[in-house]
């Protein structure tokens, strides 16, 4: 239990930025993928019903990440992480749109399900690259460190507390 705890510490901001990054995604998934079925039932062709909902999405997911997800990361202008942001989604949107358009053009399955079944693989792999990318590029940990109440990602390469090494080079001796 204590390596689970000690493992938890060491990638706490990780595994908290993940779950708000995730419950962000969800809501995104149900606006990309209702909308798409709902632009799709007025006679719009899937690739367009997709680019569509996604945009609707995508709009709600800058304002949850910047807001929630990653507030207390660096923060830049709002010009730059906007257009970092959706440059960024439309990179994800492609990822997404290959899938859709590898199952619909190229397989020729442009039924109901087949089509969900390709934008929900699209959207798993694109939320891949999504995440790692906003905390790559738009919302940095350049800075000194987390802000108060924050903790880092990195592990950390100490020793556990109570070894030898740890006790020594608190008492300035040579381990």
């Amino acid at each position: 239990m204590d390596s689970a705890r000690r493992l938890y510490e060491r990638f706490r901001q990780l595994i908290h930025e993940g779950a708000k990054f995730g419950v962000i995604g969800v809501i995104g998934v149900i606006i990309t993928d209702g909308g798409t079925n709902l632009i799709k039932s007025y006679g719009v062709g899937w690739v367009t019903a997709n680019i569509l909902a996604t945009i609707v999405a995508t709009t709600f997911a800058y304002v949850g990440s910047r807001y929630w997800t990653f507030r207390h990361r660096e923060r830049t202008s709002v010009r730059r992480e906007s257009v970092l942001f959706f440059v960024l989604n439309g990179v994800g949107l492609l990822i997404q749109l290959a899938c859709l358009g590898f199952t619909t053009h190229l397989l020729g399955l442009a039924g109901k399900l087949p089509a969900n079944v390709a934008i929900l693989v699209g959207i798993v792999l694109a939320t891949i690259f999504r995440f790692w990318s906003y905390r790559k590029w738009v919302w940095t940990n350049k800075s000194q460190g987390p802000p108060a109440g924050h903790e880092t990602i990195e592990p950390v390469l100490a020793p556990a507390s109570g070894s030898t090494a740890t006790a020594s080079s608190q008492h300035g001796k040579p381990s």
